[in-house]
């Protein structure tokens, strides 16, 4: 198992990014399991630092695209450009093409924009003029969305949202990792230098590995059971549940979850799944798959309150 380099990776980066430890883990959760992951915070919490600093560790290449009204889809995947030299056109490629891709403020772009971004991350292949490229592997997706500016954004439709493993909230620092952060970001000739832990094989190798942990039927009929409480709420009780639920989880989470638990008890150092791993990652692959009414919003219901609910009253076995 490598659970040693492992935390020489997470050691690494902990010498740049301050205590966003579960947003270190969910990145590496998408890693080693294919999954993209759609991070929502205000502006100035290290997203794209924590993202270029793990390109670094892990030895990735890196690529942030800034998503603005004006974008367009071949400003990503890329285009054909005429050589006059040549008599003849050449594929140029877009910034998609690389392994690790921040989309930042992924609502700030039309549906067109967002769409070739998300046929990227189902298909793992471009198609520019007549030609299919096949895109680099490891191949995750980091997208952000600002939850205080919503003026003149798109938001992602249900359908594609669906697309991300996870939807993971990144929240302010406490009192003393923000004061470490202040102390240590206000030297003016403050550099870090990133030591490359992990190459592109070993995060292959750690994938079949993560494949081969073990979960139990009992704990398999679990997830299903939670993805179900989300669907049909009257059945498991929840009955003030059900007045705010218009659509439940859709089988992604099943999926999702059942993988995502198999990493993380991978990178806690287990080849097996415990009932607390999957606790820990439903409201991360929930949040974004349940859909809310309009009496929710009105009595100012929210998603992860529901999702408390069903962890409660959902047995397992």
């Amino acid at each position: 198992m490598y659970v040693e380099k492992i935390r020489e990776v997470l050691d690494e980066m902990g010498k740049v990014v301050v205590g966003q430890d579960k947003l270190l883990n969910r990145l590496l959760i998408g890693l080693f399991t294919g999954g993209h992951i759609l991070l929502e915070g205000v502006p100035g919490l290290a997203k794209t630092l924590t993202i270029n600093v793990m390109a670094k560790v892990l030895h990735l290449e890196f690529k942030r695209i800034q998503f603005t009204p004006d974008l367009l889809p071949a400003d990503l995947i890329g285009t054909m450009i005429y050589k006059p030299k040549i008599g003849d056109y050449e594929v140029k490629k877009g910034p998609i093409f690389s392994n690790l891709i921040l989309a930042d403020e992924v609502n700030r772009s039309p549906a067109k924009v967002q769409s070739a971004l998300l046929e990227a991350m189902q298909e793992k292949q471009v198609t520019i003029g007549d030609e299919t490229f096949l895109l680099d592997r490891p191949f995750v997706v980091l997208a952000t969305q600002n939850p205080v500016e919503q003026e003149g954004t798109y938001p992602l439709p249900e359908a594609q949202i669906d697309r991300f493993m996870m939807k993971v909230y990144v929240d302010y620092l406490d009192k003393m990792k923000e004061l470490e952060v202040m102390r240590r970001m206000s030297d003016i000739n403050y550099e870090y230098k990133i030591r490359p832990i992990l190459n592109k094989e070993e995060i292959f190798a750690i994938r079949d590995e993560v494949n081969k942990v073990n979960i139990s039927d009992t704990l398999e009929r679990y997830i299903i059971e939670l993805v179900f409480a989300t669907r049909r709420p009257l059945d498991y009780g929840l009955r003030d549940e059900a007045r705010y639920i218009q659509f439940g989880a859709s089988p992604r989470a099943t999926i999702y979850l059942n993988r995502a638990a198999k990493a993380l008890a991978y990178l806690e150092g287990r080849d097996y799944v415990l009932p607390e791993d999957i606790k820990e990652l439903a409201p991360d692959i929930m949040n974004h798959r349940i859909l809310l009414n309009y009496e929710a919003e009105a009595d100012g219901v929210r998603t992860m309150t529901i999702i408390d609910s069903i962890l409660r009253k959902v047995a397992i076995g």
